[in-house]
């Protein structure tokens, strides 16, 4: 059988490396996650906190925590930082629970199909101080976009989308990704916009 990984001097999939981590010996925290990925954990741990808003599920405000994560590491890009801060007890926090192993499994599964039908485009656009100052404040709008989606609306579905596409994009450094994310993510935040205007002019004509 053919051994499906890259050859040597080929660089690695992002669904290898992620296959890789998730087999490896020890505890499999958010700190290892983030060693190991460098700068690549930033769209990684997007895709993980905003993968559950982006479910087409009314939340109630319930993912509001995880979007005000990834808020926090999207200011840290824009800001210019490399590498991931998070506090230690978060650092220490596993990914090795029944719950989060389907979750990276089905995460892989995606990737990995993804991989079949992207290529590099525009990749000398990615991984530069700007081009990440621009992805974090991509990610900070589709963020305040979910927080502040009506609760029980399921509006936050397609800003919280948006960012992971957008952050898939990154990862596979395919701009057709991105270019997808943001116009999904800004439809749904003009809905948002549209439908939260009706529903005030609604209100102050019955006032």
């Amino acid at each position: 059988m053919t051994d499906p990984r890259p050859i040597a001097g080929e660089p690695a999939k992002v669904s290898d490396e992620l296959e890789d981590w998730s087999q490896e010996a020890g505890k499999r925290t958010l700190g290892s996650l983030i060693e190991r990925f460098s700068e690549k954990s930033f769209a990684l741990l997007f895709i993980l906190l905003l993968g559950v808003p982006a479910l087409p599920l009314p939340t109630g405000g319930a993912t509001h925590v995880l979007e005000l994560i990834a808020a926090l590491l999207a200011l840290q890009l824009i800001v210019g930082r490399r590498t991931i801060w998070l506090p230690q007890r978060w650092r220490r926090l596993e990914l090795a629970g029944a719950g989060r192993r389907r979750f990276i499994a089905r995460l892989l599964k995606t990737i990995r199909w993804l991989e079949r039908y992207s290529r590099p485009r525009l990749h000398g656009l990615f991984g530069h101080p700007a081009s990440n100052s621009v992805f974090g404040l991509m990610i900070l709008t589709c963020c305040a976009g979910a927080f502040l989606a009506p609760p029980f609306t399921g509006l936050d579905t397609l800003p919280a989308l948006g960012a992971v596409l957008i952050s898939l994009g990154v990862l596979l450094e395919d701009v057709l990704f991105v270019a997808a994310g943001t116009a999904i993510a800004a439809g749904g935040i003009v809905l948002e916009i549209v439908l939260g205007k009706a529903v005030f002019d609604a209100a102050r004509n019955l006032l």
